[in-house]
């Protein structure tokens, strides 16, 4: 069998392939889920509904089933995304110190991913109060 010469490639550092790149709906709302369960003060993400469906996926051990886009929503066009959150509350925060902070969150977070963020919208669904009701005598 006779050697075969190995030719060897040069890349020049100035070639770059063409192509777009498009960052879906769904991963700027799991970043933005993210970025707003660790603001202190949010209990929760989602509306009633959307709770009262994983309550119970969770008794049936499917706790992560749409866990991770749960309570937002978002729609990106040209690099600027928009993001609607649904929070749920903790007891005694003011609503718009949570607001503000889950917005400055949700910003850098999306931001830090290379797209613009052009508009967080919030509804405040419920407050979480603690434990269950004790009714009084």
């Amino acid at each position: 069998m006779a050697d075969e010469a190995t030719q060897e490639l040069s890349v020049t550092p100035d070639a770059v392939a063409g192509g777009t790149t498009h960052v879906s709906d769904e991963v700027v709302e799991k970043i933005a889920v993210a970025a707003a369960r660790s603001v202190p003060g949010v209990a929760e993400l989602g509306g009633d509904v959307a709770r009262f469906f994983n309550a119970v996926l969770d008794k049936v051990g499917l706790n992560q089933v749409g866990d991770a886009r749960r309570g937002c929503s978002a729609h990106v066009t040209d690099g600027a995304a928009v993001v609607n959150l649904v929070l749920v509350i903790e007891g005694g925060r003011p609503v718009p110190e949570v607001a503000d902070a889950v917005r400055s969150a949700v910003t850098a977070a999306v931001e830090a991913y290379g797209l613009r963020v052009d508009e967080i919208n919030i509804r405040v669904d419920d407050v979480a109060l603690g434990g269950p009701a004790v009714p009084s005598a």
